[in-house]
């Protein structure tokens, strides 16, 4: 099984993080008793800007939910058909060669669901297996690598495509002047990635998939997720990510042990850029050397985290560097449950 290629996709509105800053301190004006809290918190997610799936003056005209999920609907589809059109010329395949999606999304909801949307926007088979998946967030594509390994696994001549599309700007409550709201409002951006993994009796290039890992915590629903109101998705975000981050080592070297290998024979990590707080307890819990995590840190200033799409971009940039082969990698993700997903890989 290997992961033959990348492809990702960007709103083309991007804006930097002053100017977001700025339309939010117009939003939130006299909620807070201290306005230069909120330039702080904004700050210390050291996210420099991100892209967003509408211009900023369209965001005041959406007046619910339907509206925004109505955008998601409307600007999710030609991201993801851009992502899969790289990813596809990158691996050198066409649409009808996909035998399966995996479609991961928890930014809006769609009944016929996006992946479905796409078969004719593509011109993939209409045999094409589809497994729409809602609710990972943040973990959502190394659990959609994982679950995609799973497929080919059971099919060795097939070819599989993990999609993930977030427009996590779309579900900005205005009303929610909460610490979490406000996070999650400097810290998250809008994007799309797909991934092709193909079976071992393709001609697939790219690293292998060995090894996959999930891990449930339990009693821990309230970590991370929405509460989904009148008015959508209202974020929930508890200040334990971190410490649970901080906690990985023990889980990483048990799964790492079972494939008779340690954390020494790791050469690079695939991690998902959570937030500055999550990437610092990771690099202290597995006491990664300095750079380990560069792609991630790189990754979050630049568009910020982007849920499920944010680890497939990191992997990207690893397949993009070519490591020399015979290379293990480790990439790992986050996500509401809480739950982590670990996947092995060697160039």
């Amino acid at each position: 099984m290997r992961i033959a290629s990348v492809g990702c996709a960007l709103p083309e509105n991007y804006y930097d993080q002053d100017a977001l800053l700025a339309a939010l301190a117009q939003i939130w004006e006299g909620r807070f008793h201290n306005p230069k809290r909120l330039e702080q918190i904004q700050r210390n997610t050291l996210v420099g800007g991100r892209h967003l799936a509408l211009r900023a003056e369209e965001y005041a005209s959406l007046r619910g939910f339907g509206d925004a999920n109505a955008a998601y609907l409307r600007c999710g589809l030609e991201l993801a058909e851009r992502a899969i059109r790289e990813a596809l010329a990158r691996a050198k395949l066409e649409p009808r060669d996909i035998d399966a999606i995996f479609a991961l999304s928890v930014t809006g909801i769609a009944a016929p669901s996006l992946d479905a949307r796409l078969i004719n926007r593509l011109g993939l088979r209409s045999d094409v297996k589809r497994t729409p998946i809602f609710g990972l967030g943040c973990v959502g594509g190394a659990a959609g690598i994982a679950r995609a390994a799973d497929y080919v696994r059971a099919f060795p001549r097939e070819t599989a495509l993990v999609l993930s599309v977030e427009l996590c700007s779309l579900t900005l409550q205005r009303d929610d002047a909460s610490m979490a709201n406000v996070i999650a409002s400097g810290l998250f951006g809008d994007g799309a990635a797909a991934a092709l993994i193909r079976g071992a009796e393709t001609d697939g290039r790219g690293p292998r998939v060995l090894a996959t890992r999930s891990i449930f915590y339990p009693n821990t629903e309230r970590v991370m997720g929405w509460d989904v109101t009148d008015g959508g998705f209202r974020v929930v975000l508890s200040a334990d990510v971190p410490a649970i981050a901080a906690g990985l080592r023990p889980d990483v070297e048990k799964f790492l042990a079972d494939q008779d290998i340690s954390l020494r024979d790791v050469g690079v990590f695939i991690c998902h850029p959570g937030g500055p707080k999550v990437l610092e307890g990771i690099e202290s819990s597995l006491a990664l050397p300095s750079g380990a995590l560069a792609r991630s840190w790189e990754h979050l200033e630049r568009v910020g985290n982007l849920s499920s799409a944010s680890v497939l971009f990191v992997l990207g940039d690893a397949l993009e560097e070519k490591p020399a082969p015979g290379t293990l990698g480790l990439l790992l993700a986050m996500g509401p449950g809480f739950c982590s997903e670990l996947v092995l890989l060697q160039w």
